[in-house]
């Protein structure tokens, strides 16, 4: 799958935030943009670390318009939307949207909230989303996030859905952030699915193993370490320093949730934007708590 058009590295996009919590639509070009000139392929739009599930529909679709503007410089950079909710109906309507719209595919959770549902249960869940809309070989990605969403996909769900919908059902981003996990979707997957490791310090053993990218929160301030990985990786060989800063950079962001304030604390003092809020309930970093996590960045020589 390594020749696939989607493959590479990814970053799950920052949502820009103004003071009262609204979008900063004016932002969204720039950052992406950024992201581009950093070393991603493409970006994952309201995901995790977008906070796309605090997100109205209708502001979800307001976004990905805003999102498709960098086209106008960056035609080739890649656009993955976030449309996983708890409702059938919304999902449809939001899967279907960001193919209208445009955009290169989508990464959907599984209904949330239904904790105990069966593998029987999401495979018709998953399939009314796919039958109702997605296009013909429209690339639709399952959403493993287990510690979040309180839903595993099970290997043998995911190859129920590859059989049942295999000009329609791409892949899957893995965000269990399990090694062995990692392992057992490439000796499954790698020559039929398209698996994008979630986790930073295990792109290089899951490329290894059969992945083909990345899509990470972490991308937003060490993408060109994973774009060296990934380099790497298509020439056969590893790069070794990139990999030991990526294990180094996951680390110490793990040590100071939520991912989604970290990274824009960071990029307001690095990097001089605006130091936009995360949407209720998630809050801001105290200030001595960035303090720290800057530091330990800065010691481990991890910004650029």
């Amino acid at each position: 799958m390594i020749s696939h058009p989607l493959t590479g590295v990814y970053a799950a996009a920052i949502t820009p935030l103004n003071e009262d919590y609204s979008i900063d639509f004016s932002a969204v070009t720039p950052l992406l943009d950024r992201l581009a000139r950093r070393g991603c392929h493409g970006a994952l739009i309201l995901g995790t670390t977008g906070e796309g599930p605090s997100f109205s529909p209708d502001e979800r679709i307001a976004l990905c318009k805003a999102a498709l503007q960098v086209r106008q410089t960056r035609p080739d950079f890649k656009l993955l939307a976030g449309t996983g909710t708890p409702s059938l109906n919304e999902t449809v309507s939001l899967t279907k949207a960001a193919f209208e719209l445009g955009f290169d595919g989508v990464a959907t959770l599984p209904p949330y909230y239904f904790r105990k549902a069966s593998d029987e249960g999401l495979f018709a869940w998953f399939g009314e989303v796919l039958k109702r809309a997605v296009p013909t070989n429209g690339a639709f990605f399952g959403y493993h996030i287990p510690s979040v969403s309180g839903v595993s996909l099970s290997l043998d769900l995911l190859a129920r859905l590859k059989d049942a919908f295999p000009d329609r059902f791409t892949g899957l981003k893995d965000s269990s952030a399990d090694a062995d996990h990692a392992q057992a979707l490439g000796r499954r997957f790698g020559n039929d699915l398209l698996i994008y490791s979630g986790t930073d310090s295990l792109f290089q053993s899951a490329l290894a193993g059969g992945a083909s990218g990345c899509i990470t929160a972490l991308a937003n301030l060490t993408s060109p370490d994973l774009r060296k990985v990934w380099d790497a990786y298509l020439r056969g060989s590893e790069d070794t320093a990139a990999h030991e800063r990526l294990l180094k950079a996951r680390a110490i962001s793990d040590r100071y949730p939520p991912a989604s304030s970290l990274l824009k604390a960071i990029m307001a003092r690095v990097e001089g934007y605006a130091h936009w809020p995360v949407r209720p309930p998630l809050m801001h970093l105290p200030n001595e708590t960035i303090d720290k996590a800057l530091a330990e960045f800065r010691q481990a020589e991890l910004l650029s």
